[in-house]
């Protein structure tokens, strides 16, 4: 357990959090306090591009992700940064194809879109997809990993210090809505970096390098960990399972998830909610140097034997039990003081994940529930009303603690349920922006065919692992059931013409090329330029780490 320090370091930065996301919410940073239903949830429409790519980058990058890539990083090298390299193309995606609907459409939010493109009944089924996935994805993994770190390095009761964490987090984006969130969530994200670089140089000087790591690899015949794509060599994630089915759970992920896409709904305009998008692009390069590659270290440090992991255990398979390797970096690596901004940066990861997700349940509650049934609903009911949901869906989401503790690795368990709800809700998005012939009896049946396929397969991959089911990579698996939810909606749409109404015939691109004929910043700030700069900048990688 760590010193008083530490611990005061950690407690410190909770209480500047509380304090600086009441602050946000209270209006003391803007002229007026926001009281209207859209200041609440929306932040007014008045966020800017830093902040939004900011606060995109910190609800994607939680807990989890600090704790699950060092873990992956160790077990299997670089591989795990797939996702976050790969999700570069899905934020161009969603820069320039999604943003501008969004916001021309002036939705609160993105079932309220389906809706307006197809039916009413797309929405409310969207509307419970999304809400659970945040529930779960959000915030219950995010919950667990917080609270083995806290338990790890403090010794704290984990449900009883994930309880505390949860409702400071919750009284400044319940009162605060979603700019107390995006405020505190541009500190976390600089908290998060911050703490991640530091980590990352203590595992490199450690070492003596990057020769000396790639040595040790070389001795152990163990270089294909420095390889991002890789053969069907039983690592679960062969490269054509990378380029085939991640972009199905990154599109719903970065451009059909409230939790995500509300950040941006939030846009001053539309300029500045693409450069936010491809701010967050730029901002997810980083991840594989400061979040998977540290665990690579600890992988070369212990088989040097300058990391002790004996406290770690073993598992079933006599092999090192990974999942605390994070927490024992922090406490073999670094000096007291340092451990304490560690503990900060993993606390920040926390809180703004679950802050964001709190505030798109609250959101979608408000609007995609309570309003599509009292329309006269005033803007001081919607308020309270996701105030009330946000409170449930956190004592909902610590409920699911102690069943999604069984999974061995949490990253993997998150994308294992990505991987069965995405398919159907990123094919009718993608026909729905892309394809006038779309029509909304074919998304409604798609969705909910889709939906009821993809939990038999999670299903029957758990009872049949050694199956041809349990046997297909999760995200081959993904890309599967996206070309059955494909070849369906459109067939349907074929049965069930299309009709469009006033609002649904101008979101679909009649054009390909209009995307890019949107007014846009001279120079530099160009979204044209910088999709086109990320791009090259992710495919050199590609090319390098190959």
């Amino acid at each position: 357990m760590l010193g008083n320090l530490d611990l005061g370091i950690a407690i410190f930065y909770i209480m500047l959090i509380l304090v600086v996301g009441v602050l946000a919410g209270s209006g003391r940073f803007k002229k007026v306090k926001e009281t209207s239903a859209e200041g609440y949830f929306l932040a007014g429409k008045t966020l800017r591009w830093p902040a939004i790519g900011l606060a995109l980058f910190a609800t994607n990058i939680s807990t989890v992700h600090l704790v699950s890539l060092a873990q992956s990083g160790f077990d299997t090298g670089l591989l795990n940064g797939n996702f976050e390299w790969m999700a570069a193309f899905t934020l161009v995606l969603l820069a320039l194809f999604f943003v501008p609907f969004y916001l021309k459409s002036g939705v609160a939010t993105l079932p309220d879109f389906l809706e307006r493109r197809y039916d009413r009944a797309s929405r409310d089924w969207l509307t419970f997809i999304s809400i659970l996935s945040a529930i779960v994805i959000h915030i219950a993994f995010s919950m667990l990993a917080g609270g083995i770190v806290l338990r790890t390095l403090f010794g704290f009761n984990m449900y009883l210090s994930i309880t505390v964490i949860c409702m400071i987090t919750g009284i400044y984006t319940i009162l605060g809505g979603l700019r107390a969130v995006v405020v505190t969530e541009s500190i976390q994200t600089i908290v998060l970096l911050a703490g991640a670089f530091i980590i990352s140089f203590a595992a490199f000087d450690k070492m003596g390098g990057w020769m000396p790591m790639k040595a040790e690899l070389l001795k152990e015949n163990a270089l294909e960990r420095l390889s991002m794509l890789r053969n069907s060599d039983g690592s679960g994630m062969p490269w054509y399972a990378v380029l085939f089915g991640y972009p199905i759970l990154g599109i719903w992920y970065w451009c059909a998830d409230q939790t995500i896409v509300q950040r941006v709904l939030g846009a001053k305009d539309e300029n500045h909610g693409r450069v936010g998008a491809l701010f967050c692009g730029f901002l997810k390069i980083l991840p594989v140097f400061i979040f998977v590659l540290p665990g690579l270290f600890a992988y070369t440090l212990f088989k040097t034997g300058q990391l002790d992991l004996s406290s770690l255990g073993v598992d079933s398979q006599g092999q090192v039990n990974s999942k605390g390797i994070y927490t024992l970096m922090i406490t073999q690596l670094l000096p007291s003081g340092l451990i304490g901004v560690l503990v900060a940066a993993l606390l920040s990861g926390l809180m703004s994940q679950i802050s964001g997700a709190l505030n798109s349940i609250s959101t979608m509650v408000s609007y995609d529930i309570f309003k599509q049934r009292r329309p006269a609903a005033s803007d001081k009911q919607l308020i309270r009303i996701g105030k009330i949901a946000a409170v449930i869906a956190m004592g909902f989401s610590l409920a699911l603690l102690p069943l999604l503790d069984r999974y061995e690795s949490i990253f993997n368990g998150i994308n294992d349920v990505i991987a069965h709800i995405a398919p159907p809700i990123t094919c009718v998005f993608l026909l729905g922006v892309f394809w006038k012939g779309a029509s909304a009896i074919s998304a409604k049946l798609t969705l909910w065919i889709g939906s009821v396929l993809g939990i038999a397969v999670f299903v029957l991959n758990k009872l049949m692992p050694d199956s041809w089911i349990g046997q297909t990579p999760f995200m081959m698996m993904a890309f599967y059931l996206f070309l059955v939810c494909m070849i369906l909606q459109v067939l349907l749409s074929y049965v069930y013409p299309v009709q469009h109404t006033v609002q649904s015939r101008d979101l679909y691109w009649k054009n390909p090329m209009d995307p890019l004929r949107g007014k846009a910043w001279p120079g530099i700030g160009n979204y044209r330029i910088l999709s086109a700069l990320l791009l090259v900048i992710v495919m050199i990688l590609y090319v390098i780490f190959n």
